[in-house]
């Protein structure tokens, strides 16, 4: 090239090398997952990497995701099976939000402390995340008492993380950094490499096997009735570790609603609302706690969970034609994707902080 007489050589060429910088992310979906890992991103690398170029492309906003209509209550599964990362990602997720309670932005934001019980029929160990959250202690006899049928439990303060509240908010965050969002659904890894990315982070959830098949991934389907009743302060969650997850009565007061499920439905496709699951919820429900056949029903929801053996995060680099684009998939967060979102964003910048490396965009020794 040639250096024009505006512009000496020795400063094209150091424009030249900032121009060698630039870095193009796509995340793709707009639920909790997409959003938390694009702020996390840009928080960490927008100062080192010029310019870094993220977007968000995804084909259903808020407030029609699944983390919509997700109570939000931060609690995991009971025990992770092993999945010790997913631990420390639930925990570094929890003491990230904590830090924001006692803020102005958690209104905004729509977290709060929320105590409550975890009931049983028969003794259990400890949960995995009993470290994690605040005051863990077993229940008394007393207070069992309150609950006919059950014998053993917990009691903890958690967060709750209402998503309707939440999802505006990191996309006011991103916004703010200059985030640019599309509507729009991706049918494939190669349509999004063609369009400049040069690394695609996916984040599409259950739809992640329309992109690349995995056989793992099933739909988890779960359905709540949502009403008023604001004698509900406490969070009461039941559990038979022999029917499987969400499978047995739940209820989660929220801000303003208070939420009631129960329906764990593996390999059910449908998100069209079921009267018998309707009656399900709503029967087990009221005899857990019977003042609730005097609450208001004001909505009613069904999702898809991304169940999954545990949640995929790793990279992968994909080759079309002459050209090759680093993936880093992020999904398969099951019924837990509010209680983890921040943990695998952070996972998420530390493998996008190695492709900086490797791409010589960032030295090692410049990250602390």
């Amino acid at each position: 090239m040639i250096c024009s007489r505006a512009l000496p050589c020795m400063a094209f060429h150091l424009l030249r090398g900032l121009a060698v910088r630039k870095m193009h992310v796509t995340v793709v979906g707009a639920g909790v997952i997409g959003l938390s890992t694009a702020l996390c991103i840009h928080e960490r690398y927008h100062s080192k990497v010029n310019p870094l170029v993220i977007k968000v492309i995804a084909d259903t906003y808020t407030p029609l995701t699944t983390s919509d209509g997700a109570a939000g209550l931060w609690q995991p599964y009971l025990y992770d099976k092993g999945n010790t990362e997913e631990t420390k990602w639930n925990r570094e997720t929890f003491d990230y939000l904590l830090d924001y309670v006692n803020t102005e932005e958690a209104e905004k934001m729509g977290v709060f402390l929320q105590s409550g019980y975890n009931l049983l029929k028969q003794s259990a160990p400890p949960p995995s995340w009993k470290e994690s959250v605040l005051g863990f202690r077993n229940l008394t006899p007393k207070e069992l008492a309150v609950f006919p049928g059950y014998s053993y439990g917990w009691f903890n303060t958690a967060l709750m993380i209402e998503g309707k509240s939440y999802l505006p908010w990191l996309m006011n965050k991103l916004k703010e950094r200059g985030v640019q969002f599309y509507l729009k659904k991706i049918e494939s890894f190669e349509e999004v490499a063609r369009e400049g990315a040069d690394v695609i982070i996916n984040c599409t959830g259950i739809r992640a096997g329309e992109l690349q098949p995995d056989p793992e991934l099933k739909p988890g389907r779960g359905q709540i009735i949502q009403v008023i009743a604001p004698w509900i302060k406490h969070f009461i969650l039941t559990h038979d570790l022999s029917a499987g997850v969400y499978s047995t009565p739940y209820i989660i007061p929220g801000s303003q609603l208070v939420t009631l499920g129960g329906i764990f439905q593996l390999g059910n496709w449908s998100e069209q609302n079921n009267s018998q699951d309707h009656k399900t919820i709503w029967d087990n429900c009221c005899q857990l706690v019977p003042s609730l056949k005097n609450a208001k029903i004001v909505s009613e929801w069904s999702g898809l969970r991304p169940a999954r053996n545990k949640v995929r995060l790793e990279r992968e680099a994909l080759t079309y034609g002459n050209t090759t684009v680093q993936v880093i998939h992020n999904y398969g967060h099951g019924g837990f994707g509010l209680t983890i979102h921040r943990g695998c964003a952070m996972e998420v910048a530390k493998i996008f902080e190695n492709i900086l490396q490797e791409r010589k965009i960032i030295k090692p020794q410049s990250m602390l």
